[in-house]
């Protein structure tokens, strides 16, 4: 996957871009290797914190994706958007535990650990 300029980027262009790397980090974790898989995070980092810079912190956008039909993309945005929708976030975040669907449900779990053990504290 190519390394984009986020900054020029539209607000829609970057949640396709957020999907891509994802579904990327999905392939990854499963079959790939460690450094495609910590490339694509950094990447997500950037992702997000791009949209977090923008005015009204766009974050807010990565909420359409909690019903996404791909369990890691819907993973990845419960957590992206933990600051600006905490109980929707939270309840998927539930959810996906829940689910035995792994690594993802190990990873809400993980999260959700994190979160109340105030290891974890979204900003």
């Amino acid at each position: 996957m190519r390394k984009r300029s986020l900054p020029g980027q539209s607000n829609e262009q970057l949640v396709g871009y957020f999907i891509e790397i994802a579904v990327a980090q999905e392939y990854e974790q499963s079959y790939g290797s460690i450094a495609k898989y910590s490339r694509l995070f950094h990447q997500m980092q950037a992702l997000v914190s791009e949209l977090k810079s923008r005015t009204g912190d766009q974050r807010r956008l990565l909420i359409d994706l909690h019903k996404h039909e791909n369990w890691h993309v819907r993973y990845k945005a419960a957590k992206a958007t933990l600051a600006v929708a905490p109980v929707e976030s939270r309840q998927l975040l539930e959810r996906i535990a829940a689910s035995n669907h792994f690594p993802e449900a190990g990873e809400a779990g993980m999260t959700l650990v994190a979160l109340d053990r105030g290891i974890y504290k979204p900003t």
